[in-house]
């Protein structure tokens, strides 16, 4: 009986590895069902969005989100230009993920702590940033950081590069309780995303970082300066 033991439970240890390791065939299977429904289909909202919106209607249960879907081709070309020149400036050469940029950021992040300064670098592409905007919550841990990279591989490998844009500058998030480039250019200038200046563009570009503070903060030093070096910037980026 004694020998058996040992053997019983790596049964069931087995099975339940093996049951676990099911589970999350399954759920990546499905994930990447949506991934391939949102390369041909509009979403109506993100889990950004629901998640900002519960957060919202906690003190306001009448609260709602700006958000109007606009397809790429109605979207300021400058605007194009200078979120990927200050979000991705090789977005159109990568598949995905920059490992160079993401280690540049760490290091910049380590001398910023070490200094005691607030300001922080990220090194996520564009297509990481969607994948985190679309399908996760803003929580932060590597189980969720690892499943944001499969999802990047995932919409890489199925979406077009002008598709991951236009989803990205539809469902990013601009201020408390804006998100788009539509709802943004409405917000912030009262015009069309097709109507941004290139002044206008590189401004909410430069907001992207952190749009709810900049919301509320809208001529800060920081802000002024960023804008006028994207708008440099913005015209040597390749965009789809």
């Amino acid at each position: 009986m004694a020998g058996r033991r040992p053997r019983s439970w790596f049964r069931l240890i087995s099975g339940l590895i093996m049951a676990l390791l099911c589970l999350l065939l399954i759920y990546e299977l499905i994930m990447f069902g949506m991934v391939v429904w949102y390369a041909h289909r509009d979403p109506g909202s993100s889990a950004i969005m629901r998640q900002e919106l519960a957060q919202l209607r906690e003190t306001d249960p009448d609260a709602k989100l700006a958000y109007t879907w606009v397809p790429y081709d109605r979207i300021s070309v400058s605007l194009k230009r200078a979120v990927v020149a200050s979000e991705d400036a090789n977005f159109t050469g990568h598949d995905g993920v920059e490992w160079e940029a993401i280690r540049r950021a760490w290091e910049y992040n380590q001398d910023q702590q070490s200094q005691g300064r607030s300001r922080m670098r990220g090194g996520s592409t564009i297509t990481q940033q969607l994948a985190k905007n679309l399908f996760l919550s803003g929580s932060r841990s590597y189980l969720r950081k690892g499943q944001e990279l499969v999802l990047t591989y995932m919409i890489e490998h199925t979406m077009t590069k002008e598709r991951i844009l236009e989803l990205y500058l539809n469902v990013a998030e601009w201020g408390v309780g804006v998100f788009g480039a539509q709802a943004a250019a409405r917000h912030y200038y009262g015009v069309s995303a097709a109507q941004l200046s290139p002044a206008q563009a590189a401004r909410l570009a430069a907001m992207l970082p952190n749009p709810r503070y900049y919301d509320k903060h809208r001529n800060t030093a920081y802000l002024n300066s960023r804008t006028n070096t994207l708008l440099r910037r913005m015209r040597l980026v390749d965009i789809p």
